[in-house]
């Protein structure tokens, strides 16, 4: 399948050799750098100016506790199930309103990022919270390759379809395939990343491999994994969990202690990681980043647009 663009750009031309493994990916192994034990190359990567200091989780936390319909409900299934998920080769189908459609292998897409790998320490809540050490790049690179068209206002996403090795989707949970999406602007903000990999690995496939998108100031269900179509609509497009249920989960989505879900309070969250008796603390309003994105919201009523 042919991709609209081709870059001559190798990733050894703008990564030090030491770094560069793997063109496919955004990351380099802790190996390269031989560095041992539990210790990873963070460091030898540009850290984004939106990374927190908070302490990220532990590997196995963030690999071992997952949301991922797609190969089972339970927090531990995605980790066992998911090894079966084959994903090279991987390509994206973009379409709707942009100048250059089509068929995107993955390595074209990270062949047209022009910057070294960044890390992205971002906070992330779903009905736990964690943090996680992202490695990717900011979705509006991309986005601005394809060509927006002026009359785009949302950004559409899929999830790959693949029964027979997405144990999940042989039943009837949710209406295949997982669908997400962002206002342009939510889309275009920096602080909306495709990621690639975590923790100085190539992203685990429970976690959403090859490519996912986070939106660390929403809840994790946008956060849409194992990405293979992205559209640009005029209108809002459907949502997953938005339509299994519209009145407990809106559009937005975004990280609200003010909005409650109508079965529990969003008050206060659980971080993975921190003991039996640590306890919960206080959600903190779009997740931390209010000073980041609260302007996308100004004038919006957001018990109304929740």
């Amino acid at each position: 399948m042919a991709s609209h663009f081709k870059s001559d750009l190798k990733w050894s031309d703008v990564t030090p050799e030491r770094i560069f493994l793997n063109r496919r990916t955004l990351i380099a192994s802790a190996a390269a750098f031989g560095i041992a034990g539990t210790a990873r190359a963070e460091l030898s990567y540009v850290k984004s100016q939106y990374s927190t200091d908070e302490a990220p989780n532990a590997l196995n936390e963030i690999k071992g506790y997952n949301n991922f319909y797609e190969f089972g409900t339970g927090k531990e299934e995605p980790s066992v199930n998911a090894q079966k998920l084959t994903t090279d080769p991987w390509s994206v189908k973009v379409s709707g309103l942009v100048e250059r459609p089509g068929e995107y292998h993955l390595e074209d897409i990270l062949s047209g990022v022009t910057l070294e790998e960044r890390i992205y320490r971002l906070r992330c809540v779903e009905a736990w919270s964690m943090v996680v050490p992202w490695i990717g790049f900011p979705l509006a690179d991309f986005l601005n390759r394809v060509g927006v068209a002026p009359s785009a206002k949302y950004v559409a996403f899929e999830t790959l379809v693949r029964p027979e090795e997405m144990n999940g989707q042989q039943y009837p949970i949710l209406d295949w395939p997982y669908r997400e999406g962002l206002r342009l602007d939510e889309a275009m903000h920096p602080l909306t990343i495709l990621a690639t990999g975590l923790y100085g690995e190539e992203m685990p496939k429970q976690n959403g491999a090859p490519i996912r998108l986070v939106v660390p100031w929403k809840y994790g269900f946008k956060s849409i994994k194992s990405i293979v179509g992205i559209s640009l609509t005029e209108t809002q497009p459907e949502t997953t969990w938005n339509m299994q249920n519209p009145h407990e989960y809106g559009f937005y989505s975004n990280v609200n202690p003010q909005v409650d879900h109508p079965r529990w309070s969003q008050a206060s969250e659980r971080r993975i990681g921190a003991g039996l008796f640590s306890g919960r603390v206080e959600t903190q309003m779009f997740n931390g980043y209010g000073d980041q994105v609260a302007a996308l919201y100004a004038g919006q009523d957001l018990t109304k647009d929740f």
